[in-house]
């Protein structure tokens, strides 16, 4: 039987009230199990954390002393107990070592997406969905006019000058991905990497899931005339360089409002579209979709009269 509030939302995030422990909690917590390393999922100070050994380095390299009291890793596919609910990670696809987190009680199955996708994305573990009872499921872009354009075209706009690209990103997922797309799409460009993302980038090779080829960013190339650069910069870095002249400002993302003032728009998102979430609930089959991360009506409305639909946050 499914138990109503197995999941609440409380001051410190998403708590388990059975098995007294949070899923990616927002403030510290005694018991964390965490689906990947991005900050809004993986906060600092927690007493016990529970997650992928990927995740696990990611989080030491970025918050060092601070990224859990006691740190247990587990391979996908490895169950452990934590205060009686039977947990097991499968691959996201979201990033490296990303996580779906099945939580099995009393004869019920309990999916938690934290952030997924299923395109295509060799720098990380492919998605791998499992029949659950409840799915709980990020709402990102789970909006039916949202739809991600298609991978290839994105990546070719890139090709369509031959000024020096100044490539905005996040240093964790996105970056690497970029790297991986760009040596596919953009064989022709020298890609340079901002200072500050090769030290995850080099846990990626670590995980053999090395993006490709790429050069430590030198400010100083950006004042040379050769041509066929892309500096993959931090959104600080990027931002910083509003005025920069001789090159194309491109933001690499799936939200509108980070495409305006660019030179370029380049939709590349790492969360599941409206299509995406659907396919993935035909998949997991659901006798209840609880939705979080995002807006979760829509999805309310579609089902209405035919799966319950339950808005967590």
């Amino acid at each position: 039987m499914i138990i109503p509030d197995f999941l609440v939302f409380t001051v410190n995030g998403l708590f388990c009230k059975p098995g007294n422990f949070y899923l990616d909690p927002s403030q510290p917590v005694d018991h964390a199990v965490v689906s990947h390393a991005h900050g809004d999922h993986a906060c600092s100070g927690n007493n016990n954390v529970y997650c992928t050994p990927a995740t696990a380095a990611i989080m030491r390299l970025r918050l060092k002393k601070n990224a859990g009291r006691n740190i247990s890793s587990y391979s996908y596919h490895q169950f452990f107990l934590l205060n009686g609910i039977k947990i097991t990670f499968y691959p996201a696809g979201h990033i490296l070592g990303s996580a779906l987190i099945l939580m099995e009680y009393q004869e019920s199955k309990y999916l938690y997406t934290g952030d997924f996708k299923l395109q295509d994305d060799p720098t990380c573990e492919p998605l791998e969905l499992v029949e659950a009872d409840v799915f709980i499921t990020e709402t990102t872009f789970a909006n039916p006019d949202i739809k991600h354009p298609d991978i290839d075209a994105e990546m070719h706009k890139l090709n369509a000058s031959d000024h020096n690209i100044l490539l905005g990103a996040y240093a964790l997922g996105k970056t690497q991905r970029l790297i991986s797309l760009l040596n596919k799409h953009c064989p022709g460009k020298t890609i340079f990497l901002h200072h500050s993302m090769l030290g995850i980038t080099k846990i990626y090779e670590d995980f053999s899931f090395s993006p490709g080829v790429y050069k430590p960013y030198d400010r100083k190339l950006m004042k040379l005339p050769e041509k066929g650069f892309v500096y993959i910069v931090p959104p600080l870095t990027f931002e910083s360089y509003f005025r920069a002249k001789g090159v194309l400002r491109v933001f690499a993302s799936g939200w509108k409002r980070l495409q305006a003032k660019n030179d370029l728009e380049l939709y590349i998102s790492d969360h599941a579209d409206w299509d995406d979430i659907l396919k993935s609930i035909d998949i997991v089959k659901p006798k209840e979709i609880w939705t979080l991360h995002g807006n979760g009506i829509f999805l309310k409305d579609y089902f209405a009269g035919s799966l319950p639909v339950k808005i967590l946050n």
